[in-house]
């Protein structure tokens, strides 16, 4: 094989290898970045019902969600 073309093979197996690591790199950030989201989700849903109970142990009071917004 010529020397160029060793050359150009070369740099593609070194492209390959890069865009690999990357790929590879990137799954995990998407994978952490899922697990943080989930996480969130559940302390989010956690103090929706934490405030709905909070709401509703107040008496003589609308709960916030069912109170209409001021601009209707």
């Amino acid at each position: 094989m010529d020397k160029p073309r060793q050359d150009q093979i070369e740099r593609l197996e070194e492209n390959v290898a890069h865009l690999t690591r990357l790929t590879d790199d990137l799954s995990a950030i998407v994978a952490r970045q899922e697990r943080d989201l989930e996480r969130l989700a559940r302390r989010v849903g956690m103090l929706m019902e934490r405030e709905a109970e909070r709401e509703a142990n107040q008496e003589g009071t609308i709960p916030l969600a069912d109170q209409r917004p001021p601009h209707w």
